[in-house]
């Protein structure tokens, strides 16, 4: 297990803490909590065999979150002084103040166990900020080498994205928290330009909390999966456009996650569904209202959210509000029975404890109720992707994320893939062209006949879910299984984009 980093624990923290609680007492806070966070990010594209894109950025400071008389209250700063420490304690109060008139309802929290100078680091092997400039250029190249030399593509894209995150959380309770999280992304496109126009195929390999080893054979083979993006390529340049209709899809774990962050990450946002939050992509059909008794889909829907899940990308020990990691039902056997929550929310609600979705992506931004990794969950004993496949007399068998749309509702919606292949009397029989699915939420999530088993389940994700005004970004994981749904419409794109 890597080591916290010692440059940031170099930082005066303790110091910190201590100014801005104690002045925070001193104001008659209920509740004061502080962070210092330093995250580091680093980027690289590209295009063919060139550099097209180099960026490293680092952002590092300081922010106090106050409860006076009620009211929240919150303050940032880039400077790690005590003296700004206490100051932005006054700043959160003053802002308390402010707010007043113009909060309906007094702040409360739920309960939360004491966790008292807790430390945590999550799961990678090699830091990518110890890893030499030279080779990581080196090691994109040797992606991008066998994409060029393949017939049929034109161009080859390569993009490389890691984050060191490290947050230090400080409450009037006594929690004091120290925490370290690296990701990494990594995609490669193989992109033809030709008489039959323009198309691409992208490696499907998921970011994830892993460090560089994740580049070299850890958790992904990257060289395999590349050396098999021409040929299917080809078959798509060349595959006849499908015919619209209702299909039975078998849809692979690289498309699912999406339809799943979508459709059930974001309904199940409590700020959502009691309208708290609507300004960024809308409120949520899931009411709260409905909780216990929406059948969100068929009996063998099994959702979970977790911020414990190894390598997730919304895995922690600690949220920003101090509430240790566990994992939660959000949906069972079909039925909608729980919430992501904050600690305002669950006590709001009266719903216990919190489940620890409470974060901020800066010490600039104020804690947001933000997703965990939200998993549907594989059956013990369930078929293998190639027994869901056999069951399926006509239909179509989807791989691979591409675009997507939703209403602000998070009910109606469609989306697309990298690739769709034709079912045809329980076979693969080839690629087909121009697809997207489309139904309302619960339609779809009703119609899952079956879930593939713990051997068919790939934990994807998505390095930028955004939510908020300000707006921020959030990592985020959703594992899933190979499944099995009846009969949902599909569309055929270049019919409906030639519509005028």
């Amino acid at each position: 297990m890597p080591e916290l980093d010692d440059s940031f624990l170099a930082l005066p923290l303790d110091r910190l803490r201590d100014a801005a609680l104690s002045r925070a007492a001193e104001l008659g806070c209920s509740h004061a909590d502080v962070r210092v966070e330093r995250l580091r990010s680093g980027y690289r594209s590209l295009r063919d065999r060139a550099l097209e894109t180099s960026a490293d950025t680092q952002t590092l400071g300081l922010s106090v979150r106050v409860v006076h008389e009620g009211v929240w209250g919150f303050a940032g700063d880039i400077a790690l002084t005590v003296d700004s420490a206490a100051r932005l304690a006054e700043r959160a109060v003053a802002t308390a103040r402010v707010s007043k008139p113009l909060t309906p309802q007094l702040v409360e929290l739920a309960d939360e166990p004491v966790h008292a100078d807790a430390r945590w680091v999550s799961a990678y092997e090699v830091n990518p900020f110890d890893v030499d400039e030279a080779e990581r250029q080196a090691r994109l190249l040797a992606l991008v080498e066998p994409l060029l030399a393949a017939d049929g593509v034109t161009h080859a894209n390569a993009d490389l994205a890691w984050v060191q995150e490290n947050k230090y959380f400080a409450n009037l309770a006594g929690t004091t928290t120290t925490q370290q999280r690296v990701r990494v992304q990594a995609q490669l496109t193989a992109v033809h330009v030709g008489a039959e126009g323009f198309a691409t195929m992208r490696t499907l390999a998921p970011p994830a909390g892993r460090g560089w080893e994740y580049l070299t054979g850890t958790g992904w083979d990257f060289d395999a999966e590349v050396a098999e993006l021409p040929s299917l390529l080809a078959e798509h340049v060349a595959a006849p456009s499908v015919e619209a209709g209702r299909y039975d899809l078998v849809v692979d774990p690289s498309n699912l996650f999406l339809t799943i962050h979508e459709s059930i990450g974001h309904a199940t946002e409590l700020d959502r569904a009691l309208g708290y939050e609507a300004a960024y992509a809308g409120t949520s059909f899931a009411t709260f209202d409905q909780l216990g008794r929406l059948q969100y889909g068929s009996p063998v829907m099994h959702v979970t959210g977790d911020r414990t899940a190894e390598h997730g990308l919304a895995t922690i020990g600690f949220d920003d509000e101090g509430v240790a990691q566990q994992e939660f039902d959000i949906v069972r056997d079909g039925t909608l029975v729980g919430y992501q929550l904050n600690r305002q929310m669950a006590a709001e609600k009266q719903l216990g404890r919190s489940n620890g979705c409470a974060f901020a992506d800066a010490p600039g931004h104020i804690p947001m109720q933000r997703m965990p990794n939200v998993s549907l969950q594989p059956a013990a004993e369930g078929p293998s992707t190639e027994d869901l496949v056999g069951r399926v007399e006509r239909g179509l068998y989807v791989v691979g994320d591409k675009s997507w749309s939703i209403d602000m509702q998070r009910y109606n919606f469609q989306f697309t893939g990298q690739r769709f292949y034709r079912i045809e009397d329980g076979r693969l029989a080839g690629q087909v062209r121009d697809v997207a699915y489309q139904a309302t939420t619960t339609d779809f999530w009703r119609s899952m006949e079956a879930v593939g088993g713990p051997g068919t389940y790939v934990l994807g994700g998505a390095f930028n879910c955004g939510k908020g005004q300000p707006g921020q970004v959030a990592p985020v994981s959703h594992g899933c299984p190979s499944a099995l749904f009846r009969g949902v419409n599909i569309l055929n794109t270049a019919a409906e984009g030639s519509q005028g």
